[in-house]
C-alpha cells in the first residue's frame, strides 16, 4: 500500500481588507471593542464583487506552483470544497483544470463541506494515493462566505473572512494517520443558508429581509448562524470526540507537538484548548487578521504555523475541524 504525505500548502486572501474599525463606524451600535474578545478577529479579507472562490483558489495553486516548483501538470485528482462555487453547475473543479492547463487525464470534483471540509478532502486525498489511484493530488478549500451574509447581520460579519488554501498531497513516506469522522445531520439548521436550492427557490419573499429580536438583519437567502447552538454543539461533541480519536491512535496529549483546530472564533478556541488541557505551546490562533475562513481555515493556520516557526518537519500534529453539517473530523500528521 502506497503512503501519502502533505508535501505542500499555500494560501491567497482578497486583497480587499475589512477592519474592525470601518465596521465600527458603519455599525456603532454593534460595539466592536467587544465583539472582538469573542471572535478574536481584528481584521477580515472579503472578496471583490467580481471575484469567486474559483479565482481565489487559481490564484493559490499558482502561488504554490512558484514556490515549489512543482509542476501542477503531474497531478492526478483535484478535490475542491466550497459553499460558494461559480455556477450551480459545472464543478469548480473542471474550471479550474482547464484554467491551470491540466491534462485531461485529471479527475475533478467539487464537494460541499465547509468547517470540516479540509479534513475529509484529506480523508478523500489519502484514500487516493494509498489505492493507487493519484500520485498527487490537489486539495483546494476555498470559501467566500462574504457572499452569502447580510451587511447588517453583526454575528457573520465580524467573523467571516474569505479565502482559498491548495493542499498537495503525494505518494511517499506515510505521514498522514488514521481519522474519525462524523456528523449529526440534525443541527442542520443551526447554521444554513435556508433559500436558493431546490428545497426552497429564490423568490421576492425569499430576499424580504428581516430583522430578529437582537437587531440583526438577514433574508432567507443570507447565512443563518445560530451561534449559541453551534457553541453548544461544539462543546458537547468535540472534546469527547478529540479525546476518542487519541485514544483510537493509541497517543496522548504528550505525544503531540501542535494541536490545530478549525480557526471558528477566539471564545470556541479558548473553550477548546482549556477544557482539553492543551499546553500553551502546543496551542495555535490564526485568526486576528483572516477571520474564520471556513474550510480554508486549517490550511492557512498550517502554512502561517510553518512560515512563524512554530510547525517544522517531523513534528507530529493533530487537525480538527467542525461546523456546518453539523460534520466534524479530525485526523493526526506527521509534518514533512
Amino acid at each position: 500500500m502506497n503512503g501519502a504525505h502533505i508535501a505542500s500548502v499555500e494560501y491567497h486572501l482578497p486583497h480587499r481588507v475589512i477592519s474592525n474599525s470601518e465596521l465600527a463606524a458603519q455599525h456603532p451600535q454593534w460595539q466592536m471593542s467587544q465583539v472582538v474578545l469573542r471572535s478574536g478577529v481584528e481584521n477580515r479579507h472579503w472578496c471583490d464583487s467580481d471575484e469567486t472562490a474559483l479565482d481565489l483558489a487559481e490564484s493559490a495553486c499558482r502561488k504554490l506552483a512558484d514556490r515549489t516548483g512543482f509542476d501542477l501538470s503531474q497531478v492526478n485528482a483535484i478535490l475542491f470544497c466550497t459553499q460558494s462555487p461559480d455556477h450551480i453547475m459545472p464543478p469548480n473543479a473542471c474550471l479550474l483544470q482547464s484554467r491551470l492547463e491540466l491534462p485531461h487525464t485529471v479527475a475533478a470534483l467539487d464537494y460541499t463541506l465547509a468547517c470540516s471540509g479540509f479534513i475529509y478532502g484529506l480523508y478523500l486525498s489519502k484514500a487516493l494515493v494509498q489505492s493507487g489511484a493519484a500520485k498527487h493530488v490537489l486539495l483546494v478549500t476555498a470559501e467566500t462566505y462574504s457572499k452569502w451574509i447580510h451587511v447588517n447581520d453583526r454575528g457573520p460579519m465580524t467573523l467571516f473572512g474569505d479565502g482559498a488554501a491548495v493542499t498537495l498531497v503525494s505518494t511517499g513516506e506515510p505521514a498522514i494517520g488514521g481519522f474519525s469522522l462524523g456528523t449529526d445531520g440534525g443541527r442542520a439548521s443551526c447554521f444554513m443558508v435556508p433559500a436558493g436550492g431546490a428545497r426552497l427557490p429564490r423568490s421576492v419573499e425569499t430576499a424580504q429581509p428581516l430583522k430578529d429580536h437582537n437587531g440583526n438583519v438577514r433574508s432567507a437567502e443570507h447565512l443563518h448562524m445560530n451561534g449559541i447552538g453551534v457553541l453548544d454543539f461544539v462543546k458537547e461533541t468535540i472534546p469527547p470526540f478529540v479525546r476518542g480519536l487519541l485514544e483510537q491512535e493509541n497517543l496522548t496529549l504528550n505525544d503531540l507537538d501542535l494541536v490545530l483546530f478549525h480557526q471558528a472564533s477566539q471564545v470556541t478556541l479558548d473553550y477548546l484548548y482549556s477544557v482539553l488541557r492543551v499546553p500553551k505551546g502546543k496551542q495555535f490562533f490564526d485568526i486576528a487578521n483572516t477571520g474564520n475562513t471556513v474550510s480554508a481555515s486549517i490550511p492557512i493556520a498550517l502554512r502561517n504555523a510553518e512560515l512563524q516557526g512554530k510547525l517544522k518537519p517531523g513534528m507530529r500534529v493533530m487537525l480538527a475541524g467542525f461546523g456546518v453539517g453539523m460534520s466534524w473530523g479530525g485526523c493526526i500528521v506527521t509534518w514533512k
